[in-house]
């Protein structure tokens, strides 16, 4: 059967790994690839299995295949989505052989075969014959997309770097979406630079110019939901990461301003962090360091309830809580939240000091105000 390679990261999977809808095909030259075969019809883990089986997929529409090729086809397909690809290549392969016979004259139709087959030889790491298929299907098709990305992805499994590049570049001129292509290139062009230095490029067989009526039309083809479904699911993703990396940034310059001293812009830098991450509790206590290094209490305490909220033991937000009632004259507050910091850990020298510092003004204001009036805050909380 081929040469049986490592497969390239990705192969067999996305765009590539999934059988056209329209036909299927594929003959299993030396042998088959490795599959789950279901149990026997009419038995579940060897009883009897009452319910009838769905079939009605066999009968669907095939472009211009007969009835009997069209059944082989779907047979493959569904196949092939259930990880059975030695049977699917089967399927596949009679479609192949039935093709002549049948007096079909469609490309296309002969072109999925091909594609599909080799999709099943990708799976099984069987290269070699996956390229093979590959090259039949575009001699009927020159532009087939998956042709182009399964014979690239079946080149770079044999190490055949440039190769696989100039199908990935062409893949990407008829749709430039294909993320796994664009991931290709990258991690092959770092290759070439390694084994073919500078020149690298000069060494490369020619690129085809995909002509602009086949970039349009392959843009006209209507999506199914299935590639619709990974396209979303790519986006999806490509926003997360464009998400993450800016609330990094944004972070990261906050808390060198912090450093710097510049606390006005510091807390415009948390602000924007929170708009794209509200429940991270670190944002909240960062920006209360902000708040109280600008003399507003109010708002710090806010942030430190809120980080309180998320987190009920956070003692950073319990002592910064402390320092913003401080700020706000509320030296019962203060207390009893440096009281609680020091239950969590009571080696926190600062909170120990703040305590005593807390407790003197708490005295005083009590003096002030006489013993039997409530002190400023009008907590209920003893003091002890």
């Amino acid at each position: 059967m081929g040469n049986s390679q490592d497969k390239p990261p990705g192969s067999g999977g996305g765009l590539a790994g999934r059988p056209d809808q329209r036909a299927a095909g594929g003959n299993a030259r030396n042998g088959k690839p490795q599959s789950r075969r279901p149990p026997e019809k009419g038995l579940v883990n060897g009883r009897e299995n009452s319910q009838t089986v769905d079939t009605s997929y066999l009968d669907a529409p095939a472009g211009a295949l007969p009835p009997h090729l069209a059944r082989l086809k779907n047979e493959g397909n569904h196949l092939f989505r259930h990880g059975q690809f030695a049977d699917a290549l089967e399927k596949y392969s009679r479609a192949i052989e039935g093709f002549p016979e049948a007096g079909v004259d469609s490309p296309e139709d002969l072109c999925i075969l091909y594609s599909n087959r080799a999709a099943c030889y990708l799976k099984d790491g069987n290269s070699t014959d996956c390229i093979q298929d590959c090259t039949k299907a575009l001699e009927l098709q020159p532009y087939s997309l998956k042709a182009l990305l399964r014979r690239a992805m079946a080149y770079e499994s044999l190490e055949r770097y440039r190769k696989a590049y100039v199908d990935y570049k062409t893949v990407l001129q008829i749709d430039n979406g294909v993320q796994a292509a664009h991931d290709s290139v990258h991690r092959i062009t770092k290759m070439l630079i390694e084994q073919d230095g500078p020149g690298w490029r000069d060494k490369l067989p020619e690129i085809p110019i995909v002509p602009l009526a086949v970039q349009q039309e392959h843009r006209q083809k209507p999506v199914s939901a299935e590639v619709a479904e990974a396209r979303a699911a790519r986006a999806a993703q490509e926003e997360a990461r464009r998400k993450e990396a800016r609330f990094t940034l944004l972070k990261g310059e906050g808390n060198d301003l912090v450093k710097r001293g510049c606390f006005q812009e510091a807390l415009q830098k948390y602000s924007d962090c929170l708009t794209l991450k509200p429940e991270e509790c670190a944002l909240y206590t960062n920006r209360a360091i902000c708040f109280l290094k600008l003399s507003r209490f109010q708002e710090a305490k806010q942030d430190c309830d809120s980080a309180l909220q998320l987190e009920p033991s956070n003692k950073k937000a319990f002592y910064r809580r402390a320092l913003a009632h401080k700020g706000l004259q509320d030296y019962l507050s203060a207390s009893s939240d440096l009281q609680e910091v020091l239950q969590l850990d009571p080696n926190v020298q600062e909170a120990e000091q703040e305590l005593e510092a807390v407790t003197c003004l708490l005295r005083r204001s009590l003096m002030e105000n006489g013993d039997n009036k409530t002190p400023r805050g009008k907590s209920s909380r003893p003091h002890t």
